[in-house]
């Protein structure tokens, strides 16, 4: 038999390891790269990382408002998680298809002219490009107030943290992996996480199938 607090820590790391993992591909940096390319082109590299900077704050709050109030939202309007969830899977199996079929980029990257840095940081960079739909509806569902404590809460709220860390430093590369991968290797690792982020999305959709019907 296995010590009962290394089953918990097999448990936690576990836990931990899926959800610092679901976040970084759902958050998809790869495929945020010419988006971010866009959103700063003529601008000096100072500059430029200050909009990544600034994009990657207003998606962390954005994102923490909906941990910290999306489940009040559900109780308000009556909405159970097992539907949420149904609806959230559904959402992030469209968004998953997006990223496989390559369209994602297309849509957020048309940057009109005279954006000021800070409205370049809004749109499209922070939304829709790090904190999407998917994303919003992900750390809702991975921080569902009947099934985790706020201690697993925080701990999912580090992570986002460590992926939106991560995120600021390939923005910060996004020049040189650009240059390295191509246009062409960054579509494959966007459609790459597409395929992943559909898996994620059609294991949850079971599982909200079954905890809708009891099955």
């Amino acid at each position: 038999r296995r010590d009962p607090e290394t089953a918990m820590a097999t448990t936690f790391t576990h836990t931990f390891v899926y959800e610092l993992v679901t976040l970084f591909v759902i958050l998809d940096p790869v495929s945020t790269i010419p988006i971010f390319l866009a959103a700063t082109v003529g601008l000096a590299r100072k500059d430029a990382l200050k909009v990544a900077m600034h994009a990657v704050v207003i998606a962390f709050g954005v994102l923490l408002v909906f941990i910290v109030g999306g489940q009040f939202l559900l109780n308000a309007l009556h909405i159970p998680m097992p539907s949420f969830q149904l609806a959230g899977s559904i959402v992030l199996l469209m968004f998953g298809l997006k990223l496989v079929l390559g369209t994602v980029t297309e849509e957020a990257a048309a940057i009109p002219e005279g954006m000021s840095m800070f409205e370049r940081a809004i749109y499209p960079l922070a939304i829709p490009g790090i904190a999407g739909p998917g994303s919003m509806l992900t750390v809702v569902m991975l921080t569902d107030n009947n099934r985790r404590t706020i201690a697993e809460q925080a701990i999912t709220t580090g992570e986002l943290l460590i992926c939106l860390v991560v995120l600021l430093g390939i923005y910060a590369m996004s020049s040189f992996l650009y240059r390295v991968l191509g246009r062409g290797g960054i579509e494959i690792v966007s459609r790459v996480f597409g395929l992943i982020v559909s898996s994620i999305a059609v294991n949850n959709l079971i599982i909200a199938v079954k905890l809708s019907f009891g099955l």
